[in-house]
């Protein structure tokens, strides 16, 4: 399985390395282009000198030269202009030029790109007059040297105006949706307030109420309702500040807090273990989240659908990879409750799980097992390198805005 998963990533790495580095990429194969449209004329001695007979060499390498200036045309564009002349003018190739006039334009290194055609013109006019290969009308030379120069410096500058319009309506198309997610985090915060909010509050009083008025036994499980409705209010009360706020950055639980989420299950009369081998450090808040929320959701499915069977939960990081196991036993008890009907009667814990979890680039793995049990498995890729930092400044900087909105609610309330 694990094979499976580092063959899957290969893909995936290949397109985020090819996105990344699209520009030098392209860059490149102009470069290889331009060697492939000079080098095989001078190789078999078609190639041909204004200065009169030169090397083979020396034409090679101001062949090499003018296509190695492509390298840097984004960053300044004189190398690029002149390396080019150099090379029509030297060998007869103008292909070169044809590239230099275009790249002038459409990453707009030359400010009178006009003026900068003129000598290009010049030196694909001198070559095409002097080739033995074409007729020695001078102003059929011209008007082509005109037209193999000026027409590629037009469509850069059409492509430089066409790039600014696609980045202005990319711009614009992201602030909107920026705006109405927002809206709609606030829609979604205001009807949790006013429903879940208040519902729940409603019974931590009552069970308050039932610990102060039942015998011992009853006493303790309504303080643990009690308890559950405190903490299920204060993770309402932290959900309500991040759907507030604009970013989103804040989350409510971390990797660290799965042992006292397995303790929790085992204090309830679950039989759990766990192996937990996650880091400290260096684990993105994200995945940690999503690692949170798997152990919850699948011990939440054993209490309902298996509550007599055992469960391992098992948390391990491996390779970039963190792996999230929570996998029980047939429950002897209740062998009606099969793994394979647990499938089609869950309801939306798992889809939202898979979800966050598809978020990240990871997996979500849920079956059977052989023994009737059922195993839910997530694994989620990872990149520690200041992953972690980045994200304990988001949650210092969260804290002060959540807070107020907390306040704020506080007050409204």
């Amino acid at each position: 399985m694990r094979n499976a998963l580092n063959a899957a990533c290969v893909p995936l790495a290949l397109a985020e390395f090819t996105t990344a580095h699209r520009r030098q990429i392209v860059d490149a194969l102009l470069a290889i282009s331009i060697l492939c449209f000079t080098i095989p004329p001078t190789l078999l001695g078609l190639s041909f000198s204004l200065w009169g007979p030169v090397p083979d060499w020396f034409e090679i390498l101001i062949e090499v030269i003018a296509a190695g200036a492509l390298l840097i045309r984004r960053r300044t564009g004189l190398p690029m202009i002149v390396a080019s002349a150099l090379c029509a003018v030297a060998t007869g190739q103008i292909v070169p030029m044809a590239f230099a006039a275009y790249s002038m334009t459409a990453d707009n290194k030359v400010r009178k790109w006009q003026l900068a055609t003129l000598p290009l013109i010049a030196a694909a006019a001198a070559v095409d007059y002097v080739d033995p290969r074409t007729d020695d009308v001078l102003y059929l030379c011209v008007v082509r040297a005109l037209i193999f120069i000026f027409m590629p410096a037009l469509v850069g500058t059409w492509v430089r105006g066409y790039r600014g319009m696609i980045s202005e309506l990319r711009a614009e198309a992201r602030d909107r949706e920026e705006r109405a997610a927002v809206r709609e985090r606030r829609k979604i915060a205001r009807e949790l307030h006013d429903t879940v909010t208040h519902a729940v509050t409603v019974m931590v009083l009552n069970a308050g109420i039932i610990r102060d008025d039942a015998d011992l036994e009853t006493g303790k499980l309504a303080t643990t309702i009690e308890d559950k409705g405190v903490q299920a209010l204060a993770e309402l009360r932290e959900l309500l500040a991040v759907l507030r706020r604009e970013d989103g950055s804040r989350l409510t639980a971390r990797a660290t807090a799965i042992p006292s989420l397995v303790e929790e299950a085992a204090a309830t009369g679950t039989r759990v273990s766990l192996d937990y081998d996650l880091p400290d450090i260096g684990l993105p808040a994200q995945v940690g989240h999503a690692c949170y929320r798997v152990v919850q959701e699948g011990l939440s499915n054993v209490r309902k659908h298996a509550p007599g069977s055992r469960v391992r939960v098992v948390c391990e990081a491996r390779n970039g990879v963190v792996t999230v196991s929570v996998v029980n036993g047939r429950d002897e008890g209740r062998a009606r409750m099969s793994l394979q009907r647990l499938l089609p009667q869950s309801g939306f814990g798992l889809a939202g799980l898979e979800e966050r979890i598809a978020i990240l680039n990871g997996q979500l793995e849920k079956k059977g097992t052989p023994d009737g049990g059922f195993m839910l498995v997530a694994r989620i890729p990872f990149h520690p390198a200041g992953a972690q930092s980045a994200d304990d400044v988001a949650y210092d900087l969260a804290d002060a805005d959540a807070d107020a909105d907390e306040a704020a609610d506080g007050e409204s309330a």
